[in-house]
């Protein structure tokens, strides 16, 4: 279950609150996208950086100057948002228009990765886990290239959850108006490959469906 905090108290749409910690995996696994908070001298500044989970933590990274990661080496408290839209929900009503969508808040602290081969085995799980098995072919980080880069992790140990996934939630006296109701749901469609420019023909083409289930695209 997940716990629960004055921060992850939710009272605006509380019948939308999920607490299977399941859930909150599941929205980060694919999303893959976080936005990160941070507070700045000119004010708050929110951040989208690809993220990535294993077991109980959340991972962002990117180049030792980057201003976000800088910010977030100090320990400093912030905030990481993921969504994922699944549809539009058409009531009878204006007012009672509404979407489906899975979301997650998180709060904490982020931590340095210092230990070079510590970096290499996450950012790897990364590839992997966006590509499966493919860290068995490409070149893998070299030491200029993991001392370049800067990995922060964070415990999951303080979220949130919400689902809207409920049928339309029209008045009712609106439910005899000849007006349609209903769904118009979105996807994220996953593949085909396209191979680069100038990729010699040889190469044989991978594949990568396991990572996406029903998402891949043949």
């Amino acid at each position: 279950m997940l716990s629960t905090s004055k921060r992850t108290d939710i009272k605006k749409g509380a019948h939308k609150a999920v607490f299977e910690q399941e859930a909150l995996y599941q929205i980060i696994d694919e999303s893959l996208v976080a936005h990160v908070a941070i507070q700045e001298a000119q004010g708050p500044v929110v951040i989208p950086m690809l993220a990535w989970r294993v077991r109980d933590f959340v991972y962002i990274h990117g180049a030792n100057n980057s201003r976000l990661l800088r910010k977030l080496r100090q320990e400093v408290q912030t905030c990481l948002t993921f969504t994922l839209f699944d549809g539009w929900v058409l009531a009878r009503s204006a007012f009672n228009h509404s979407a489906h969508y899975r979301s997650a808040v998180v709060f904490g602290q982020f931590e340095v990765i210092e230990d070079n081969a510590e970096k290499d085995r996450v950012l790897n799980h990364f590839v992997e886990q966006i590509a499966p098995g493919r860290t068995q072919d490409i070149r893998l980080s070299n030491s200029k290239e993991l001392v370049a880069t800067t990995v922060l992790r964070m415990p999951l140990n303080e979220a949130s959850v919400k689902i809207s996934n409920k049928e339309v939630g029209d008045d009712t006296a609106d439910l005899d108006l000849p007006v349609w109701a209903g769904f118009i749901p979105y996807r994220t469609v996953v593949g085909p490959l396209k191979a680069t420019a100038g990729l010699h023909e040889a190469i044989p083409t991978p594949d990568y469906r396991a990572a996406y289930g029903k998402r891949w695209e043949n």
